[in-house]
């Protein structure tokens, strides 16, 4: 008997740290199971830690951020229907 509690208690503790991790994905706090992240969000990320640990790779970094800026910059308006 002591088994099957154990088990069950398992099982509780499980589903309430899964519903846990779905609310806190819904609230954008993390990646879990219904979005997953973006590998150009990765890459950025260890390329600004690489270029912590390498100065040379900080003008790499840079350079993409800059890019990025420009591609939100150049973004074309939406259509407006013409009657």
């Amino acid at each position: 008997m002591g088994a099957f509690l154990t088990v069950t208690a398992l099982l509780v503790l499980l589903y309430g740290l899964h519903r846990l991790a779905l609310w806190a994905e819904d609230r954008g706090w993390i990646y879990y199971k219904r979005r997953k992240a973006t590998t150009s969000a990765l890459g950025s990320a260890f390329l600004e830690v690489q270029s912590l640990l390498e100065p040379e790779k900080q003008q790499l970094a840079e350079v993409q951020k800059a890019e990025r800026v420009e591609e939100d910059d150049q973004g074309e308006p939406p259509e407006v229907g013409t009657d």
